[in-house]
Formats: structure tokens, sequence, C-alpha cells
């Protein structure tokens, strides 16, 4: 099949789905399926350098809408080439460019990835905005997700939390696994590139938040909890390391204002955002990752952790968490500020042996669950399907 991935960015500071994209589409031209990707990023934009895929980038735009003028152009001229086109994300001009240029029922046939893009907790956390996206949802996205061929959801927990966003709204789904190449094997020199930039951690073990820095995210609890333990100066309490982009600096500064207040003589560590093998050096470096979101779809930090061999204290609202739980490669609770001291407790309270065994489950999960020539391999069965479930 020719297959054609569209997407408002590739930046992998706006989340998992821009990294994994080009992984997935490289993983599918292993399998033999040619693959082109288009983004509304500027040719210029550095972060394209590398990428194996033929990427075409029709921008720049800014994250949000993304209007970009030649894409209908390129897509109705394009059409012809493609069996199947993937819309990742929704709220997005792609998607509405995707609806006015391929016809229900002809070729290209038509798949939209919300990417967690319809989870209900939006609708709850920001009712305002939920608002406009009711009206573009009755004017556009609607027609987009009821006109393609299959809605693309990574669990059925993604699948399930989406049908109470818009109830009675009417597409046809299929859940297909998802996820991200195993990183690179050179494990030592990428500690090493880490610690060069760090190198009191190499001396100290570090609990590690590795995700952009939102309000979705939990860190408010997850600062206090540490704080709750820094507080009683335990003998080698590990370090709180926060690694993450953000898009909102007064969000930043007062959490970083919180967490100086909170921990006044041992501070989380701030470290913005990591990339290529320093950001592989931290996720193996690490004691534990630790995330305690208030909504994740998939959350591709958690399963590159895994895939390093660390171990993974979740929020029960990311949702593989059920799959990350019964493999015995880490440890879930609720999204509250005494779900997050539990997971610190029962963290501490792992003997060595128990902590190594839960570092080889970490790893047994990610390559039987997420590593990403099974997803292809999943992806391609639906597409594959003529009358898709």
């Amino acid at each position: 099949m020719n297959i054609l991935h569209l997407t408002n960015s590739l930046d992998p500071a706006h989340g998992g789905p821009a990294a994994c994209i080009p992984a997935l589409a490289t993983a599918l031209e292993e399998l033999g399926h040619a693959c082109e990707i288009v983004s509304l990023d500027a040719p210029s934009a550095p972060f394209l350098i590398g990428i194996k895929n033929r990427v075409h980038a029709l921008g720049s735009v800014r994250s949000g809408f993304g209007y970009a003028s030649g894409l209908l152009t390129w897509l109705k001229a394009a059409s012809g080439r493609f069996d199947a086109v993937i819309v990742h994300g929704l709220w997005q001009y792609p998607g509405l460019a995707a609806r006015l240029a391929f016809t229900p029922g002809s070729a290209p046939r038509r798949y939209v990835f919300p990417h967690g893009m319809l989870d209900p907790w939006f609708k709850r956390a920001h009712p305002v905005k939920h608002f406009r996206k009711w009206l573009y949802w009755q004017l556009v996205e609607r027609r987009l997700l009821g006109g393609a061929d299959a809605v693309l959801f990574t669990c059925a927990e993604e699948e399930r939390l989406a049908r109470e966003t818009f109830p009675g709204a009417s597409y046809r789904a299929a859940v297909v696994a998802f996820g991200t190449t195993a990183p690179p094997e050179d494990a030592e020199g990428q500690r090493t590139a880490f610690f060069k930039l760090y190198p009191h951690l190499q001396y100290r073990p570090f609990w590690l938040f590795f995700s952009r820095v939102h309000s979705k995210k939990g860190l408010e609890l997850l600062i206090d909890a540490y704080a709750a333990y820094a507080a009683t100066k335990p003998a080698n309490l590990p370090r709180l390391v926060i690694a993450g982009p953000s898009a909102d600096p007064d969000y930043l500064a007062r959490l970083q204002a919180r967490a100086a207040r909170a921990c006044p003589s041992d501070p989380p560590l701030w470290t913005g955002m990591l990339t290529g093998e320093v950001k592989w050096g931290a996720l193996r470096a690490a004691e534990v990752f630790v995330l305690p979101s208030h909504q994740e779809n998939f959350g591709i930090a958690v399963v590159e952790a895994l895939a390093c061999r660390t171990p993974v204290l979740i929020s029960d609202q990311i949702n593989i968490c059920r799959e990350i739980s019964s493999d015995g490669a880490g440890l879930v609770e609720p999204d509250t500020a005494q779900g997050v001291r539990n997971l610190l407790d029962r963290w501490i309270a792992l003997s060595p042996d128990a902590r190594r065994a839960m570092r080889s489950a970490a790893e047994h999960c990610f390559q039987s669950r997420y590593e990403t020539g099974a997803a292809a391999l999943s992806l391609v069965a639906v597409l594959k399907t003529q009358d898709t479930p």
C-alpha cells in the first residue's frame, strides 16, 4: 500500500505523536508499504533533519488550528498516489482539508487517529474551550469521523472514553497497537552523556518526571508528595528531576516557585527538554519514572521508559495503566495527592530484588506490546480490512 500520514507538526516538543509518526512510517516501510508524511512545519525546521521518511513540509504554521493555504491543493493533486490517508489529531486544519479533498467511499481510504483528543477530561477541565470544540464538532469533525473508514484508538479504554465526549456520535472504531522504536543500543554512552551535563546525579539516585510541563500532568501533586519526603530529611532520598518542555512560561514559573517553597533545602532539578543521547541517558539512569497525569491517552514517554528497562509509577488516568500493571512493569494509583504519595511509598518499600524484577518486566512489556514493529503490523491489519468493524 501507499500510505499518507497527515499531521499539523512533527515537532517533538508538541508531545508523543509527533515523535512516533516518523517511527511508525519507517516500520510500515520495512513491511513493504510506502509512506509519505505531510506536515505544516517550515521546510527548514531543524527537527525535520534526519527523518528518514519522505516529508512534505507545507508550512510554516504555529501550533493550534494551523491553516496552510497550499495544503488542500496538494492533497487534491496527490490523492491518486495513495491507498490510505491517516489524519493524526483533531481540531486542526489538516482534518478539514482531508475531508474537503477526499470523497468518502472512494480512494484513498480515510482513517482518523485522534491520539487522545476525544478524551472527556478536556471537557471537564476546560468547559469554555469545549464549547468552541462542540461548535467545530458539529461543523467539521463529526463529518470527518463519520465519513472515515475507521477511527483508530490505541486501546479499548481510549475508545470507551471517547464515546463520553460527544454522546451519540456515529463512527466506525478500530483499536490498533501503538508504540515507538527501541532506544539506540549505546546505553553506557547515553548515561555518560547525561552525567556529563549533571555530574552530581552520578552519585545520587533520582526519580524522573519526563514529559511536557502541562497542567494535566499532575506535577503539583508530585512536587507536594516529594516535598513531604524531603521535609523528613531521610538518608539517601533520591533527587526529583523534572525534564520536559513548557509552552506556558507563566505556568512553569508558578510550578518552580511552588517547588522552591515546598523544598527549600533540596528542590527538584529542572532540566528543560532533553533530546538525543542525553534523553535516553536520563531514562536509563533514573531509579524510576514518575507520571501522575490527570489524562494521558497513551503516554509515549511512559513507553520510552519501559524500553529503557525503567519501572514506571503512573496514575490510573493513563489509558495503558492496566496493561502495565498486569505485566508487573510499574505501579498504579489514582491521580490524587494520596495516590501519588502511595506511589512513592510503595516504591520505597520494594526490596532490591523486587525492583530488579520490575526492570525486567518493564523491558518485556515494551517488547511484547509497544515496539513499533508490532504497532505497524496491527495498523496494516486494519488498513487491509475493506469492511472495517
